[in-house]
């Protein structure tokens, strides 16, 4: 029989950096987790990825166990990584920070296309693309699907 789910707790955490102290531990022990546990787990998982921030979906079931579901990082922590910028516009429709072209998009894409909402490349590209944008990032050259 399927254990009864008392919980879902979303967190975003750095890879191979998770520990007790907050935000983690007050999220997970109010749910009864055996926080040190989790961080174990989790910090294994994502040596690969040590650094990058995670949204990370915890499943806690009623007998106190757990499963978690780690996802790719948010497209804006892609975008900043790819342009090396520090931080996006204030006024992205007037202020500029940074250049983004459609390969660096279409990487994004690719790899984001997992936890997306969308059935073609095209489409997540799009997405990516506007939020690019809304970050204040000019999106160079013609979008390869428009030739």
């Amino acid at each position: 029989m399927a254990k009864e789910i008392t919980a879902i707790v979303k967190l975003q955490v750095r890879g191979g950096a998770a520990n007790p102290a907050p935000p983690i531990g007050p999220a997970l022990g109010a749910k009864g987790v055996n926080i040190m546990e989790f961080c174990k787990q989790f910090n294994a998982r994502t040596q690969d990825k040590a650094g990058k921030l995670l949204p990370t979906l915890i499943t806690v079931y009623s007998d106190r166990s757990f499963d978690f579901i780690i996802k790719q990082p948010p497209v804006s922590a892609q975008l900043f990584e790819v342009t090396k910028v520090k931080g996006g516009s204030a006024q992205p429709n007037r202020v500029k920070v940074g250049k983004v072209n459609w390969k660096q998009i279409e990487d994004i894409a690719k790899d984001k296309m997992v936890d997306m909402n969308c059935f073609t490349l095209e489409s997540a590209m799009k997405m990516v693309a506007g939020t690019a944008r809304s970050m204040g990032l000019t999106v160079e050259g013609e979008a390869p699907f428009n030739k």
